[in-house]
């Protein structure tokens, strides 16, 4: 058997590298095809795992959903419940117009715990038609944490009691 041997063209090169691209995508559906097992199997074993890791965002789904409850009242400008941050626009009391706040809450944990929540806030104050920056009492951003983290608890309980 005789090969003969024929100068190689743009055409046969294309189909070369054509064969190859699709081999390629072949082997990488294959690979997929066993990541895909082995998540089966994490998924079963997350039937096991508490309420609050059986989660679809990547942060406690108590303390989330605890702060969306606490900030309902203010208009939200971000929220990211994979990195669990929930940033609200700025908001003013209607008995108190000349002042107003704004909340960043950060989740930092997939467990339910007091140092897994962080509050930060902002205020300001009109002066004339200026708001100017103001101090926050720390008071404030503490009492805004107890809040959230006893709805969370609240929460939990009732989703363990049914």
């Amino acid at each position: 058997m005789t090969l003969s041997a024929r100068p190689k063209t743009i055409g046969s090169t294309a189909a070369t590298a054509t064969r190859a691209l699709a081999l390629a995508a072949l082997v990488a559906s294959l690979g997929a095809c066993v990541h895909h097992r082995h998540h089966k199997k994490k998924l079963g074993e997350a039937v096991t795992m508490a309420p609050s890791k059986v989660t679809t965002i990547g942060v406690n789904s108590y303390l989330w959903r605890a702060t969306l409850d606490t900030l309902s009242f203010m208009p939200l400008l971000q929220t990211d419940s994979n990195g669990g941050v929930i940033v609200t626009d700025w908001y003013s009391n209607p008995h108190n117009p000349d002042e107003r706040v704004k909340v960043t809450v950060s989740i930092l944990d997939q467990d339910l715990r007091a140092d897994a929540v962080r509050v930060a806030a902002a205020r300001q104050v009109l002066r004339g038609n200026v708001w100017l920056d103001a101090p926050v009492e720390a008071a404030t951003v503490q009492k805004l944490e107890d809040v959230i983290l006893t709805r969370a608890r609240d929460l939990r309980r009732k989703t363990i009691r049914g």
